[in-house]
């Protein structure tokens, strides 16, 4: 049948009465052939969602199918580069077309020219089972590339080639099914980027992803495998905290997703992750790192695919038993897209606009993190990382709602906070972290028993002075006694001293447990100490003129990283000064 198109509607075309195409299928629209998805079928029309610009396609112009769903292609290749939500890479469309990409033109994901050096795992006679690891190459000087038997295959060995330098469309393994069929397995294989790829099993959420940055580790920590949101209006640092979190987070895999974000700050990260330097090896953090760059004047369509394209290529790699984590900037502007599709669909609205799926589109996203084992026998875990853009900085929006239900870790960045130059401007009075109970034998095992006490201690401080603030709001500090200004001075330590953190000095960019825990051991001896001072009758004041809570405050970058044992001393400094006090 000769399926032409019949309406468009910016991104949405339909096709009037055929039964050529099957739901979610990927199609080919118009003579540049645009890429398209099926997102609706009746007897009357089937309807089409296209991925690229459709300015200047007609009616009348044909619509072809693929009889395939929307896949990515995965490979080695992957890392070290820049893709558009369609995993198209923009490096070669730059380097082939300019600065402006051309519509239907059709260019691979992966070099299918270049050699890696592969050394196989399996041969001739071999029984090789669904997602067990049949090649290896060196993908980066990081990260070892394992590729892997397609999800759903299993079989013996009929041919293999031996270890040497291939392409990604050489095949490599034959396979013979236990129907005889036979397969060619290559380098590369596709997944559909909607469906999350399958694992053995899911294994419990215990080991935190470790960022370095004080406020997250100890008071809202993440776990490997678990889900944050990162909440905040314009201005309040969820890029920046996105970038901390990329650059020192213990995971083996970045994933970046710049999705609908403007484009010069989708240039500044692209800039700005070619120049780092992964602290842990020396070499370039885009060696372990790839970027999905999809800017707020790229088709609205391929925004809402760009989500589904990162988590599926972190899926990949958590299968060859890495750890990845994806940071997704923003999901209000993926949640957008879906709202202005839904619309041109003309979809019965919900709040704000938003199509009445939205909840159940979001926890479709965040329900693919998770620690797992394997098809290949290994674990792994993807960690999501979604940024939220409320408009006017307002949390109770529907967004910013329905990710609190799919999330168990909540950064809320506070704007007031960003312009006092606090950072990270996480507001510890409206965030929280569901994976402490979680941690907790971690936390006693690998840095100290007392740590939980120590966090619940801080937190009890902060969340009292909160309470006094609102007093001194009112009446002024004068009228509070000394036990209650003494709580307020710690606190004043806590929050500049520890919380506070400086992403451009080299020993407070990132922090090792073993420091924050010594960090707060040092400012809740300082607590304990001044208490019964006060109640014999010292005053606050004269405790403050010894200096040391100054002092206190500024041990984080007095103490090189390198030199931890240097806090013990803090001690010996507290009640030296504290002896003095008249």
């Amino acid at each position: 049948m000769d399926n032409r198109i019949y309406s468009i509607n910016g991104p949405v075309v339909t096709v009037r009465r055929t039964s050529d195409f099957s739901m979610l299928e990927m199609v080919y629209v118009g003579h540049a052939k645009l890429l398209g998805e099926v997102i609706g079928i009746t007897d009357e029309r089937t309807t089409i969602q296209v991925y690229e610009s459709t300015t200047g396609l007609k009616p009348g112009e044909p619509v072809y199918t693929s009889g395939s769903l929307l896949c990515a292609h995965l490979g080695p290749g992957i890392l070290k580069n820049i893709f558009d939500g369609i995993e198209r890479p923009l490096k070669d469309i730059a380097s082939e077309q300019g600065a402006f990409i051309s519509a239907g033109k059709a260019i691979a994901s992966l070099n299918e020219e270049k050699k890696w050096h592969v050394t196989m795992k399996v041969k001739k006679g071999d029984t090789v089972t669904s997602g067990q690891i049949f090649a290896t190459c060196p993908e980066t000087d990081l990260i070892e590339h394992r590729s892997m038997i397609p999800v759903g295959l299993s079989g013996v060995v009929e041919s293999a080639v031996e270890s040497g330098d291939y392409t990604v469309t050489e095949t490599l393994v034959t396979i013979k099914d236990s129907v005889g069929q036979v397969h060619d397995i290559k380098l590369a294989q596709d997944w559909p980027i909607r469906n999350p790829r399958p694992v053995l099993s899911r294994k419990p959420i215990d080991l935190p992803l470790v960022t370095g940055q004080r406020v997250i580790d100890t008071l809202f920590p993440i776990a490997k495998g678990g889900a944050a949101a990162v909440p905040g209006g314009f201005g309040a640092g969820k890029t920046m905290t996105q970038h901390q979190l990329a650059k020192w987070c213990d995971a083996d895999i970045i994933v970046y997703v710049g999705c609908g974000e403007r484009g010069n700050e989708m240039t500044q990260v692209l800039e700005e992750f070619s120049e780092l330097i992964d602290p842990k090896s020396g070499k370039p953090l885009l060696d372990r790192t790839v970027l999905i760059a999809n800017t707020s004047n790229m088709p609205v369509a391929a925004r809402e695919a760009s989500i589904y394209t990162g988590i599926t290529l972190a899926e990949y790699y958590r299968d060859m038993g890495y750890h990845v984590a994806i940071m997704a900037d923003s999901t209000s502007r993926w949640a957008e897209a879906l709202r202005e599709i839904s619309g041109r669909l003309e979809e019965m609205p919900a709040e704000e606009g938003f199509p009445a799926y939205l909840p159940s589109r979001i926890s479709q996203f965040y329900e693919r993190a998770g620690y797992v084992e394997t098809y290949s026998r290994n674990d792994g875990s993807v960690t999501i990382i979604g940024a939220v853009s409320p408009q006017g900085a307002d949390f109770s929006e529907p967004v910013t709602q329905n990710t609190k239900r799919f999330v168990r870790a909540f950064w809320a960045l506070d704007k007031s906070l960003a312009y006092a130059r606090h950072y990270p401007a996480i507001n510890w009075n409206l965030s929280y972290s569901e994976y402490l109970d979680d941690l907790d034998r971690w936390y006693a095992q690998n840095v100290a028993r007392d740590f939980t006490a120590l966090r619940t201690e801080i937190v009890q401080i902060l969340h009292e002075e909160n309470k006094l603030m609102e007093i001194v709001k009112l009446i002024g500090s004068d009228v509070l006694p000394d036990d209650q200004k003494l709580v307020i001075e710690i606190a004043k330590v806590v929050r500049v001293g520890y919380l506070q953190q400086n992403a451009f000095h080299p020993d407070d960019t990132f922090v090792p447990f073993e420091k924050q825990y010594k960090m707060l051991k040092v400012i809740s001896y300082l607590y304990a100490a001044c208490k019964p001072m006060i109640q014999k009758k010292f005053p606050i004041s004269a405790i403050l003129k010894t200096g040391i809570f100054d002092l206190v405050i500024k041990m984080k970058y007095d103490i090189p990283n390198n030199n931890i044992a240097l806090l013990d001393t803090y001690f010996d400094l507290i009640d030296k000064a504290l002896s003095t006090v008249e």
